[in-house]
């Protein structure tokens, strides 16, 4: 496995090598050792997986203390552009964001540290994002930015976005419970 860093602290591009053979292919996606010895916190509680149609957005997504958690993000079908925004008031890279185009079946994921907020646009119909957290979802701690609020251009002319998504603050009014 390989770690590329990325312009948010904490936030880090992972990469594996698959293994092909005539049966397919094959990737180991986490190894605790790895993690630990690389400093990403690997404790995780929860997967998900979700499935979008093309142009569907979902985010930008978090959980506040202290139920907040790290993410570790990777795709088993399609491809999405993946965006993160850095909450965390003493971060050097406060407020700023990160994208990456992911698609399956390319050996890179991303591992997402607490105190961000997490978004994607799916690129293709059928797309399946994986997700496992280091903390088990809490309603009164579920929390979000708005998608179109810190200045990211998600080249979509109609996104489909959820009620809920669409209630969130912008980033201007949201005061962040992340130190």
């Amino acid at each position: 496995m390989k770690i590329i860093s990325t312009p948010i602290h904490g936030l880090y591009i992972l990469e594996n090598t698959p293994y092909v053979d005539v049966r397919g292919s094959f990737q180991k996606l986490f190894n605790a050792d790895w993690f630990k010895e690389n400093g990403l916190e690997c404790d995780f509680k929860e997967f998900y997986y979700s499935v979008s149609h093309r142009d569907v957005i979902r985010g930008m997504h978090f959980q506040k203390p202290p139920y907040q958690h790290a993410k570790l993000v990777y795709l088993t079908a399609g491809a999405i552009l993946d965006v993160v925004v850095d909450l965390r008031l003493n971060s050097p890279t406060y407020k700023q964001h990160y994208s990456i185009e992911l698609n399956y079946p390319s050996a890179q994921y991303v591992y997402i540290p607490a105190g961000c907020a997490h978004g994607f646009l799916s690129l293709a119909d059928n797309t399946i994002v994986n997700y496992a957290q280091t903390s088990v979802y809490n309603a009164e701690a579920d929390g979000g930015i708005a998608y179109n609020s810190f200045g990211f251009d998600w080249n979509v002319e109609k996104p489909i976005i959820s009620g809920r998504d669409l209630t969130f603050a912008p980033l201007d009014n949201f005061k962040t419970p992340f130190e």
